[in-house]
């Protein structure tokens, strides 16, 4: 591994540190993969997130590269199938969670516009740029994953709790909650515009 500096929460694992360094924080606009993020933060509910992680490739694989409309068109037999021919948490209500999510997606915003369009305006558009030096100053929830959890259930979107939004929103940028002696911090914050 390198010299350098980085949140000491990714540093157990090299899968871990490329997530850190490659993913996470960085601003995503593309429908696919917010919503791939927000399917994998599901599964992630109530486990460590280098668990779902070691899985990203297999979850793909079992929801077609997390295509919004193929996977809205699932059925029993294809989350029979999830679970016998895929290494993915083998939870029936996460994965029928991402099915759930997919066809409210699929019927919302296809007449509304993009999910990336409404989920980016929790941040007015710009990316919240945190300045933590310490992990315990990380919230695990705020008053913008409040809003967002609360009106994406009432849509009817389900494992999107607040702290599930939270861990959503750093993972697509829409806040950088690296530390600012973090390496990332500055090159994500370049980002943000």
């Amino acid at each position: 591994m390198d010299n350098k500096k980085r949140c000491s929460w990714c540093l157990s694992s090299e899968l871990y540190i490329d997530y850190h360094d490659n993913f996470w924080g960085v601003p995503v606009f593309d429908d696919k993969l917010i919503f791939e993020f927000l399917s994998l933060e599901g599964a992630q509910a109530g486990l460590n997130w280098l668990t779902v992680l070691k899985r990203r490739a297999q979850y793909s694989q079992a929801f077609n590269d997390f295509n919004i409309k193929k996977v809205a068109e699932f059925n029993d037999q294809n989350i029979a199938e999830i679970i016998q021919n895929f290494d993915v948490i083998k939870n029936q209500l996460k994965i029928k969670s991402v099915i759930n999510n997919a066809k409210i997606l699929r019927y919302k915003f296809s007449k509304e516009g993009s999910f990336s369009q409404f989920i980016w305006k929790y941040v007015n558009f710009k990316p919240v740029n945190n300045s933590f030096v310490s992990l315990n100053q990380i919230p695990s929830y705020d008053d913008i994953s409040l809003r967002m959890s609360k009106e994406l259930k009432k849509l009817g979107f389900t494992f999107v709790g607040p702290t599930i939004c939270y861990a959503f929103m750093q993972a697509i940028g829409l806040v950088n909650d690296h530390l600012v002696d973090c390496y990332r911090y500055n090159e994500i914050r370049s980002l943000i515009f």
